[in-house]
């Protein structure tokens, strides 16, 4: 299930965002590879763990804890720190699955990779290539979103970016460990509760069927869920 979310930066914060990122020093993305991704991945990154990359990746963090849509979609239990790429010059990255586990540099915390994020920083008209293909069982998706919007899709899909051709590709990525492991149980989860918001409006709070589709919802999440 891939979600977009929208407007996770506003155009002002892209813009703020992108002029430190623009005079950032990158190094080779291959420092991050794994042994098979080493012969696919072709990228720049902004060094983890970086003053840089550790204030705007927690800036990213905040803007999602007040974002309802991304909660409901990812009910997150933890979130990996959010790394930042650069593709251009036929940068680009084959295709590869995510790894299920992630260590946290110096946090002694290990992540497990249920939800895959990508957060553009980057409109379309900037670039040419370098969309973000994943497979799934409806075939494959090609995602290139406005900047300060965001794709979720599960870290076991197959997926890849498509080399840059011209002007330059630059986003911020990073996974999520959900409360819900279970792809079909968070989709359902998340389906239901969008449903009880959308109803919500338009119905008394004490409405009987509000309150049984709302106590559908917690007793699921409480069978599903894994604090």
């Amino acid at each position: 299930m891939l979600i977009p979310v929208e407007r996770v930066l506003t155009r002002d914060e892209v813009a703020a965002f992108r002029a430190r990122l623009d005079a950032a020093s990158w190094r080779d993305g291959l420092a991050t590879a794994g042994t098979l991704a080493r012969s696919v991945k072709r990228n720049l990154q902004l060094e983890d763990g970086s003053p840089l990359a550790t204030e705007l990746g927690n800036e990213v963090l905040r803007r999602l804890q007040a974002n309802s849509l991304f909660v409901s979609a990812a009910l997150p239990r933890r979130i990996y720190p959010p790394k930042f790429n650069r593709y251009a010059d036929g940068g680009t990255y084959g295709a590869h699955v995510d790894s299920a586990l992630m260590q946290v540099p110096g946090a002694g915390l290990t992540v497990r990779s249920d939800l895959s994020a990508t957060l553009f920083l980057c409109n379309p008209d900037e670039y040419e290539g370098g969309e973000l293909q994943i497979e799934g069982p409806f075939g494959v998706q090609s995602v290139r979103l406005p900047a300060g919007d965001m794709i979720l899709y599960p870290s076991s899909s197959l997926h890849r970016v498509t080399p840059v051709t011209r002007g330059a590709r630059i986003a911020s990525f990073f996974w999520i460990e959900s409360l819900v492991r279970n792809d079909a149980a968070r989709a359902l989860l998340f389906d239901l509760d969008r449903a009880i918001q959308g109803l919500t409006p338009a119905l008394r709070p004490d409405d009987p069927h509000l309150l049984s589709l709302t106590g559908v919802y917690h007793n699921l999440l409480r069978r599903w869920a894994s604090p």
